[in-house]
């Protein structure tokens, strides 16, 4: 069948633990997926699930190994870490034309890409994940969407195969979700060959192991109009303006977290991604991407954390009877597992829309939507982290042994619940996007209709 075509999978037959897999992968039909679909899941959990082998270890250690995302870049498995679909022009210009699974990069859609990011956190913990996917994901997509195309040159081909890593560098000290009050300043050279950049990046995920940050930084006044977009050399400049340490952080630990001191570093013009003062806008077209992964991730997060709680209540013994004879223990998995479901209906309602929807259609109607899900998404994983914690009861409170999963991902929720837009506002956003939306059609149909009369 080709990669467009449906498919139905019989029932499987073995059994699987309550919640712990989305439904089409326990053999139950779907309307959203296809052979090509289930092809890469598999290709995708094979080669994901033997990296991750020891991800746990990882976390105790609070770094990944070395080697870890030269393997996935010579796999072409950070690829897939990019927004659906992928620059397919760019990508074969640079040699890459295909996966190892047969998926051809012109063929990899949206769902190619909820399928990746769900099995790169089926270990439960963002970090690894985030370790080789974050700079790929929100750093490079600037860069192939609005940079000149002698950048683009220059750059793209050593940073698809991972021969160069970047970061994104938005993020400030007193600027986090307010992404329009960054104060890091970019200003022309006398001489009018370089940007001198002076300021502070805070919580910059995989900057300690970057050559680059694609940085906001500000060209103009004040607000979002005086924001640009720089590509930022950092490794050659280490020591000669560029200061970097990481930050050791709650969960997520091995994601390399990275505070970012500049001073008066030269960055030649020619590093400007597109045009002044749009950097911005540039960065919002990623928004929804960004917040997605993340709900995508921390869903599944919670499904590996409820699932866990759900294996072990049915054979832990308690009074003589396993806990999950009990009335109250079954009733408060049943509530997760609501919220669960519900949230993983709503991720794929999300992608499916678009998938459907022209991307600068996508971008204005499913914002709020997506910006919601996100937040809902840490909730969830909240609900289901302490379900799992207090049915493990001491067991849960353990770094090692029979809880350590749960305890881990229980640490894992404020990394969810703050990157990417922190749950207050992006709730906030959500509603207030919605209503705009709602208001600026009312007067397009109120407009039309004086026009008829």
């Amino acid at each position: 069948m080709s990669p467009q075509s449906s498919t139905s999978r019989p029932l499987i037959s073995n059994p699987v633990v309550p919640f712990s897999e989305p439904a089409y992968l326990t053999g139950l039909p779907s309307p959203y997926y296809n052979d090509s679909h289930y092809a890469w899941q598999a290709h995708c959990r094979s080669f994901i699930s033997s990296q991750f082998a020891n991800a746990l270890s990882w976390e105790d250690e609070g770094d990944v190994p070395e080697t870890l995302f030269k393997t996935f870049a010579d796999a072409n498995m950070i690829v897939p870490a990019f927004p659906a679909p992928l620059p397919v022009e760019q990508l074969k210009a640079a040699g890459i034309h295909e996966f190892a699974s047969g998926l051809k990069v012109e063929d990899f859609d949206y769902f190619h890409s909820m399928i990746y990011t769900d099995e790169m956190l089926r270990i439960g913990l963002s970090g690894p994940a985030a370790s080789i996917n974050t700079g790929v994901a929100y750093g490079i997509p600037p860069l192939y969407k609005f940079g000149s195309p002698a950048l683009q040159r220059r750059f793209l081909p050593d940073l698809f195969h991972g021969r160069t890593r970047c970061c994104i560098a938005i993020t400030e000290p007193s600027a986090g979700s307010d992404v329009a009050n960054i104060s890091t300043t970019a200003t022309k050279s006398s001489c009018g060959k370089y940007y001198i950049v002076t300021g502070q990046k805070k919580w910059i995920t995989n900057g300690i192991w970057s050559d680059y940050a694609t940085m906001a930084v500000r060209t103009g006044g004040p607000g979002p109009n005086g924001i640009s977009l720089l590509f930022v050399p950092l490794k050659e400049n280490e020591g000669k303006g560029v200061e970097r340490r990481r930050i050791k952080i709650s969960g997520g630990g091995t994601s390399g977290t990275t505070f970012i001191d500049l001073d008066e570093v030269k960055v030649p013009v020619e590093n400007l991604i597109g045009k002044e003062g749009m950097g911005m806008k540039y960065i919002m077209t990623n928004f929804n991407h960004e917040r997605l992964t993340i709900a995508i991730g921390a869903t599944r997060s919670a499904r590996v954390v409820l699932a866990a709680a759900a294996e072990y209540v049915m054979k832990r013994e308690a009074f003589g009877k396993t806990l999950v004879e009990q009335p109250v223990v079954r009733h408060r998995i049943a509530k997760c597992a609501v919220m669960l479901e519900s949230q993983w209906a709503w991720v794929e309602q999300i992608v499916y829309m678009m998938q459907k929807l022209e991307k600068k259609v996508g971008d204005v109607e499913l914002g709020g939507m997506t910006a919601m899900c996100k937040a809902n998404s840490g909730m969830v994983l909240s609900e289901c982290s302490q379900c799992a914690v207090l049915l493990f009861g001491g067991n849960g409170l353990t770094r090692s042994g029979l809880g350590e999963t749960v305890e881990k991902i229980f640490r894992e929720v404020n990394v969810v619940r703050i990157p990417g837009g922190s749950e207050d506002v992006l709730l906030d956003l959500g509603v207030r996007q919605l209503v705009k939306i709602f208001q600026a059609k009312t007067l397009a149909l109120e407009a039309t209709r004086g026009s008829k009369l």
